[in-house]
């Protein structure tokens, strides 16, 4: 699946996310966030090779449920999930391996 490039569309419901089947990631952040527009070159090579990851940006902020429920306190905030289940995530990367740690983790679940 190719990377998503939205942040700022319907977020998937919970139930959903978690009958999810196979390697995903979540990746929570706002358009606007510095961050978030530092950490893209890094996502996105880390992707590159990872075409069977489904890649979802969620929209965060205050009331927004999904990232409530999975406490994401910091943007970008990536959960990396095997069958619906969180396996790990890394809060702000600064490196591209960080990233391919983290889809290790749900290639190898």
């Amino acid at each position: 699946m190719s990377m998503d490039h939205d942040y700022d569309k319907p977020e998937p419901e919970r139930d959903e996310v978690d009958s999810w089947q196979g390697p995903a990631v979540l990746e929570f952040g706002a358009s606007w966030c510095g961050y978030c527009q530092g950490a893209q070159p890094l996502i996105e090579a880390a992707l590159e090779e990872a075409q069977d990851v489904r890649h979802v940006k969620v929209g965060d902020g205050p009331g927004r449920p999904l990232g409530r429920s999975y406490r994401v306190k910091l943007w970008p905030t990536l959960v990396f999930l095997k069958d619906g289940r969180e396996m790990t995530r890394v809060v702000r990367p600064e490196s591209e391996e960080e990233i391919r740690e983290g889809l290790e983790a749900i290639d190898d679940a």
